[in-house]
């Protein structure tokens, strides 16, 4: 049990405190249950989120181009290796399974995020976990800067300002 566990309300002299019974169950942050169950105190045990249980995994592994992972959780993919920090018996299956979620999202991913040049792409992203976001908007730049290559509109290659002055500080060190 956790008796006396005290919770702020905005001053210091104002807490509420609470006493949970050993058995109780409660949904806390994943900072708080990293702190709270450590190798040391084991103070909690960890209950996985749904979405990375048995019945889940058997849904990714049939396709899992279907799942709404926004919907599920916006970050699945790093939530998912986090919950790897624990020990749970059930982590190989979990990390395989986060690993070939990714592999087979990502060439939809990819293919969509270089066939919708000026396109709306809202109900495409719309199911997408916040890596796949970041993934699809990565391809929509490179894109993007393919066509204003192609079309003339990129600006000049130029050198930087410190691989000229390296060519300069080169023949001034050298002594003849």
């Amino acid at each position: 049990g956790l008796p006396r566990l005290a919770f702020a309300l905005g001053r210091a002299d104002n807490f509420w405190f609470f006493s949970f019974m050993q058995g109780s169950k409660l949904e806390v942050p994943l900072w708080l249950a990293k702190g709270l169950h450590d190798s040391k105190r084991r103070i909690i045990s960890v209950e996985l989120p749904k979405i990375y249980k048995e019945a889940w995994r058997t849904v990714f592994s049939a396709d899992a181009n279907v799942v709404d992972l926004h919907k599920m959780g916006p970050y699945y993919y790093g939530f998912g290796s986090q919950l790897l920090n624990f020990d749970n018996p059930e982590n190989p299956e979990i990390a395989q399974t986060i690993l070939q979620t990714f592999i087979s999202r990502f060439r939809r991913i990819m293919d969509s995020s270089q066939n919708a040049y000026n396109e709306d792409t809202s109900a495409l992203v719309a199911r997408l976990d916040e890596l796949e976001r970041a993934l699809f908007r990565a391809g929509q730049k490179g894109l993007n800067d393919f066509q204003c290559w192609e079309k003339g509109q990129a600006s000049q290659i130029t050198a930087s300002s410190l691989v000229q002055n390296y060519g300069k500080r080169k023949f001034t060190d050298v002594d003849c």
